[in-house]
């Protein structure tokens, strides 16, 4: 448990020292106690992005690129969970879990991936700020076909 809490210590500081990306203004103009879309309406793709580099030290995000510790997450917006990548050995809980990467799924995902997807042998404690888990959606969104 202590493990976990200094990870997602850790997680949380790198995600807000990204630059002034203003994200206090932005999540005010989401209103109060914002949904998931109100979120997607000022999600800023670029602030994903520069966030996205701490996902970077498992995954790629390029058309063709190869997997690495997790898979390439070009195009998986919009796509099957465990389908993405024709090489990336996927945990049957994940390849079995159906339905599609939207922006509801991939905020619980990015919250806690093993509670969306018990099983999962992805080792990341999840991403505690629902603006920053917004604007990495909008980047993966932006990453697809």
């Amino acid at each position: 448990m202590r493990i976990s809490l200094h990870a997602s210590l850790l997680v949380a500081i790198t995600l807000t020292g990204c630059g002034d990306d203003r994200h206090d203004e932005r999540l005010r103009a989401a209103g109060p106690d914002p949904s998931v879309e109100a979120l997607q309406k000022v999600a800023d793709a670029d602030a994903g992005a520069r966030k996205f580099r701490t996902c970077a030290a498992c995954h790629t995000i390029g058309k063709g690129y190869q997997d690495r510790g997790g898979p390439n997450l070009y195009g998986i917006f919009g796509r099957p969970p465990g389908q993405n990548s024709a090489r990336y050995g996927y945990t049957a809980a994940l390849r079995g879990a159906g339905g599609r990467w939207d922006a509801r799924r991939l905020d619980a995902w990015l919250a806690d991936p093993a509670r969306v997807v018990p099983g999962t042998t992805m080792q990341f404690p999840g991403v505690p700020d629902p603006l920053d888990r917004a604007d990495l959606i909008a980047y993966l969104r932006s990453q697809s076909d």
